[in-house]
Order: structure tokens, then sequence, then C-alpha cells
């Protein structure tokens, strides 16, 4: 499910961005592989999504995963339950594209903050996405401290774009195997006594 969020986001920014251009500003990659200028990169002159960290939402962690089907009860294991964190980074030939691009960014997290399969469009012909049912999570912009910024790009590569982080919650990961099945207690026996 990361991969289909991600695309997800990735199709719905581009949608936002509206550019009558064959080429969509938004490409889901890793910017710790954009190459030098000298380099001619391949990706260059557009907005890089990439995954900087995934992270279990820990209040979430010990709810039951149970579900009642007729006369029985089916056991599952826990979901898992992640938040994301991601990057977009402004990779333009020109820095005030760059800035300009940042900007829109935000005013699209802005305007859209909840995401669920009725107010998302998205390609569902996609390799991958013709899977995904119901499902909901929220953005919000996540601001580290220089000192983390200045980690975060050492471990990218070093170069530094323009960039704005967002943390998605919370995204549920279910793989659907039964561990247990049982039978519903429908009545209680027994008598009270009294000492």
């Amino acid at each position: 499910m990361i991969f289909e969020v991600l695309q997800i986001i990735t199709e719905e920014v581009n949608n936002f961005f509206n550019i009558e251009i064959e080429e969509k500003p938004v490409s889901l990659d890793n910017i710790a592989f954009v190459e030098s200028e000298d380099d001619e990169p391949s990706n260059s002159n557009n907005i890089v999504l990439s995954l900087l960290h995934t992270e279990e939402e820990s209040t979430l962690k010990n709810i039951l995963n149970h579900k009642i089907e007729g006369t029985k009860v089916v056991y599952k294991n826990n979901k898992v339950n992640l938040n994301l964190y991601i990057m977009f980074s402004a990779n333009r030939n020109d820095y005030k594209e760059s800035l300009k691009s940042i900007s829109r960014v935000v005013e699209f997290f802005q305007s859209k903050k909840i995401f669920t399969q009725s107010n998302t469009n998205f390609d569902r012909d996609l390799d991958g996405m013709d899977q995904i049912g119901d499902f909901k999570f929220t953005t919000e912009l996540f601001t580290p401290s220089f000192e983390e910024m200045n980690f975060i790009w050492g471990t990218l590569g070093g170069k530094q774009y323009p960039s704005v982080i967002y943390k998605v919650s919370v995204l549920e990961i279910e793989r659907d195997v039964t561990q247990s099945e049982g039978s519903l207690i429908t009545e209680i026996n027994g008598s009270l006594k009294r000492n």
C-alpha cells in the first residue's frame, strides 16, 4: 500500500498543477539518485517525490483484529498502521521556478489534507493500482529542525534542493490471512449461588 499511496499523491499533485504539457511535473523517484548538473540528469526540471521514512503508529498497535462472519469469529494478526514521511524536492533548471513549484505543492496540501476513494482521482489501470479498495489517509506539513534537515540531505547525497516534507497518516496494511476461528457465544448457562 506504500507504493499505491505515493502514486495517488503523485497523480493528485500533477492534476493540481494543471499544466498542459505531455510530461507531468511531479515524478515518484528517489532524490538521492538525481545526477549532478554536469551529468545531464535524466529527471531534471521536475519535482521529485521521495519516501524518507516509515514509522509505525504506536497508538494503534494493540487493537485486536477480528470480525464476525455469520456464526463464527475470524481472528487475524493486528494490522500494521504506518505513518510515511515524504519529501517533495524541486529539481528545476531555474531556482526561481523551483521555489514556485514548492509553493504550489504547499498550496495543494493546504487545500486537500484528507484523501479517500471518494474524493481522489487516480489511474486504476496502472500496474499495482487495480486492487485498491477503500482507503483513507491524511497529510500534514512536517517541519524538521535545521540539524535534522542537514542530516536528511547529508544522507541523501549532500546536494540540497528546495523542498518540503509531509507526514502521511495513517496507512493500514493488512494481509488477508486468517489466524484462527472460533464460534460466537450466543447464550450463557448457569446460575448464581449465594454464599
